[in-house]
């Protein structure tokens, strides 16, 4: 039977009780302590599954290590030795206490239904209490902001289990009481924790899992009419539907959302990764033309910056992001001069960013263009496949996965030449690691 302390009393009061919840805000009352006492060595101090069992169920034969110590007590705002003891009535001690400024007295000619001063002071309080704070809501910010910056080196299945951590925190906090400020902003986290993840989904060619979450996320940014992560989420949900090849879906699905704010930043995306490249697939032509001249038409209207951004960012589309999506449309549509003139003009932006995954497509993009035109340069083209698969290394994403074997497709009309079969040899060795099988087994949405 766990012995009630004061640390598992303050933790149910903050809903902090399970390890996920705790092991987040343990960490951020580290940094904080790192900036205030400059102290680096606490920077990196985290806590085991284990240990927290241990703590909540008051099993303690001595007391927490010094600098556990310190960052317990920042946290929780009482020294150790009092947070593993046993208050002398834990169930009344649980309880806020309440100030009453003036003498409650009775009710005047009001019947005995009238309510008690004291109960409608106790009740306002307990409607207005919150288990989170503006620093709280804060650091859970910048944790999202933390896997958008890091996301195009380290991958879905390196941050994959850290978003989730941070969704499952969020939802702990949804489940208590905040102001309505508060909760709203804890509606748009929790929204663009679940957009996050649905894209690391499509990324990784788990559909079912995408639609999922662009559901949940769809759902709460609508609940507090977010109508700008709405965009995003949809651009996803579009992205996924692409590269489950359910093309006319994932061009209504952008459309869709493009109506809602026809001008806003969001639609560039869901013009030329939405629109424009199912729209390519389906080969309408024209179709495809205007949602990409709309978009650069937006892209100047908005100023965005010229490289290339973040591919799960949920800030506006760079140019040159713009344009290497539409580089991808006007190969669907075989127009090679287009391909290679666009390419051409985002290299620089292209090889000089930190993007390996924008690198990989452009790459594939500019092979399939070269196997297209009215003399093929399969050798040129697939030295460019092979660059294209060594830059993806072992974190290859979906749209990486999918244009190596749509090149590999187009090769084999050419499958006794050389270049062919080397190609062909590096893609199985590639296609063989496991994250790339798990991609081949995928279903759609």
């Amino acid at each position: 039977m766990p012995r009630t302390t004061w640390f598992r009393l303050i933790l149910q009061q903050r809903h902090l009780t399970t390890y996920e919840a705790f092991a987040i805000q343990f960490s951020r009352a580290a940094h904080e302590l790192t900036e205030r006492d400059g102290d680096p060595r606490l920077r990196s101090l985290s806590v085991s599954a284990r240990q927290f069992d241990r703590w909540m169920s008051g099993e303690l034969q001595t007391l927490p290590r010094p600098d556990a110590c310190r960052v317990l007590e920042h946290m929780l705002g009482k020294p150790v030795s009092v947070l593993f003891a046993v208050p002398d009535n834990p169930e009344a001690r649980s309880k806020p206490s309440l100030a009453v400024r003036y003498q409650v007295v009775p009710p005047v000619a009001l019947g005995e239904e009238a309510d008690s001063p004291l109960e409608i002071i106790a009740r306002a309080r307990q409607l207005t209490a919150s288990n989170v704070d503006a620093g709280t809501l804060a650091f859970v910010a910048s944790s999202l902001e933390s896997v958008i910056a890091h996301y195009e080196q380290d991958g879905p299945r390196m941050l994959g289990p850290q978003t989730r951590a941070v969704r499952r925190l969020i939802h702990t906090f949804l489940d208590g009481h905040q102001p309505p400020h508060l909760r709203q902003e804890l509606f748009r986290l929790a929204a663009r924790a679940a957009g996050l993840l649905g894209y690391m989904a499509v990324n990784t060619g788990n559909f079912m899992l995408a639609e999922a979450y662009c559901t949940e996320a769809q759902d709460l940014s609508r609940a507090i009419n977010d109508v700008e992560t709405e965009q995003w989420v949809s651009g996803t949900l579009s992205f996924g539907l692409y590269y489950a090849g359910q093309y006319s879906e994932a061009d209504s699905c952008a459309a869709a959302a493009v109506e809602k704010a026809p001008r806003s930043a969001q639609a560039i995306r869901l013009l030329v990764n939405g629109r424009a490249r199912a729209l390519a697939k389906t080969r309408d032509h024209d179709g495809a033309e205007r949602a990409i001249g709309r978009a650069l038409e937006l892209s100047d209207l908005h100023d965005v910056p010229a490289g290339i951004t973040s591919c799960i960012s949920f800030e506006p589309y760079g140019h040159a992001r713009t344009l290497a999506n539409a580089v991808t449309a006007h190969v669907s549509l075989c127009n090679v001069d287009q391909v290679l003139k666009s390419a051409k003009q985002i290299d620089d932006l292209v090889e000089h960013s930190d993007s390996s995954w924008s690198r990989s497509l452009v790459r594939l993009d500019v092979a399939t263009a070269l196997l297209q035109q009215r003399s093929p340069d399969l050798e040129r083209a697939l030295s460019l496949g092979k660059e294209a698969l060594l830059l993806s290394g072992d974190s290859p994403v979906r749209s990486v996965w999918q244009r190596s074997h749509d090149l590999y497709q187009l090769a084999k009309r050419w499958r006794k030449q050389s270049a062919v079969r080397e190609y062909g040899d590096e893609l199985r060795t590639w296609s063989s690691q496991p994250s790339a099988l798990a991609m081949s087994r995928s279903g759609a949405l």
